[in-house]
């Protein structure tokens, strides 16, 4: 019962209602139990949904400090769970209400980008995979690369880096995810820019055995970065719920005569700000594929959550797709990737700002604004020193 227990808490803290609860139960841990067991283990740990409700001054904490970073681009839908993974007990009209408090503005903003997309559809999870290049940040040294899976709209990654031109890099993230699930796509999309010739290689090569009619060549396609419909809508998913915060952290710099866009500069960004990035888009991935999708009634999408559409695609009349893959093919793409490297930054620099945070007794970064902070120190010492 102990491990029925660590699972009940673990799914209902991620948000998912008791019918998710029971089929992953039954199908991800073998567990087979019934709505009335549910309901008792729940109140035997204290799980609620409609009362014992966390304390109003902590919600309030929570959205206030959610509000100094890139929790201001976020509607109250998101919040919300990102509020339940945190294992607090409340309502999404609760956090409408504070948010509308706290930033009406904000609220007003995010009411008036409203945008009408064509139609979209997909056989299963793992038929197709969009992948694409996020170029915002790039200015200020920091490139993103990401993919998404077309039925599902599960990310299947998400990395910030130095470049994201780089082939191999690129093939690198690709040939990771196919390890990590077990096979490659049915279909590979991507834009026809020369960061993308190794995926296409690999991709074919991967499918050159099977039999169905999107084996071989006919597994990669290649189209317009506007018509790669699902990731682009993702990107601006992204920068609302990120991107923008540390855009407008970084024109700030520019605006105030702290980046130049020299080699310096950019190199100090990755260092100070790489990371942080990153973790964040672990954060905003995480919940994206844990959130409930919401449609409109005329449109012809699944509603669900991104994580069980594309794990547990039974559920909702499809099938998977994933197609196996030979470990030995994989080993033989793997050679011809380049992982990230293990400094963000040029290794000559990172090298020089570890020195000067020993000696003056910097801290490594927790956020944005201590960020900030060290990236000033360091660029004018190092400035100071020419």
């Amino acid at each position: 019962m102990r491990d029925v227990d660590h699972f009940v808490k673990l799914y209902f803290r991620i948000g998912f209602t008791n019918k998710e609860i029971l089929n992953l139960l039954a199908t991800q841990n073998q567990i087979i139990i019934s709505i009335r067991t549910l309901k008792r283990i729940c109140r035997k740990l204290g799980l609620f949904r409609r009362k014992h409700h966390t304390d109003l001054e902590e919600i309030l904490t929570f959205v206030e400090e959610e509000m100094i970073g890139s929790g201001q681009l976020q509607g109250y839908r998101w919040l919300h769970q990102r509020a339940l993974q945190r294992g607090f007990v409340v309502s999404q009209e609760t956090i409408r209400a504070l948010i509308k408090i706290l930033d009406p503005e904000g609220v007003d903003l995010r009411r008036a980008r409203r945008l009408r997309r064509r139609q979209y559809t997909c056989r299963g999870p793992n038929a197709l995979w969009h992948v694409d290049s996020y170029d915002k940040l790039k200015p200020y040294g920091i490139a993103i690369n990401g993919c998404i899976d077309g039925f599902s709209r599960h990310v299947m990654w998400m990395e910030a880096y130095t470049t994201n031109s780089d082939p191999k890099v690129i093939a690198d993230y690709y040939i990771n995810t196919v390890t990590r699930v077990g096979g490659c796509p049915q279909r590979l999309r991507a834009d026809p820019g020369t960061e993308n010739a190794h995926i296409r290689e690999m991709q074919m090569f991967l499918r050159r055995h099977h039999a169905d009619h999107h084996a071989g060549q006919q597994s990669f396609i290649y189209g317009s970065s506007t018509a790669n419909q699902r990731i682009e809508s993702w990107w601006g998913i992204l920068r609302k719920q990120c991107a923008q915060f540390w855009m407008d952290i970084f024109q700030t710099l520019k605006d105030d005569g702290h980046f130049t866009g020299d080699l310096l500069d950019k190199n100090l960004v990755q260092f100070c700000f790489l990371n942080l990035i990153q973790e964040e888009l672990r954060e905003v991935v995480r919940t994206w594929n844990l959130h409930q999708l919401m449609t409109r009634p005329s449109q012809s999408l699944l509603r669900g959550r991104p994580i069980l559409l594309y794990c547990m695609p039974q559920l909702y009349g499809a099938e998977d797709k994933l197609q196996l893959v030979n470990t030995d093919d994989i080993a033989v793409c793997k050679e011809e990737c380049t992982p990230k490297g293990q400094y963000p930054c040029d290794e000559t620099i990172f090298e020089l700002c570890i020195l000067l945070m020993t000696e003056n007794n910097w801290n490594a970064p927790e956020d944005a604004y201590s960020a900030v902070e060290l990236y000033s120190h360091l660029r004018n010492e190092i400035l100071d020193h020419l």
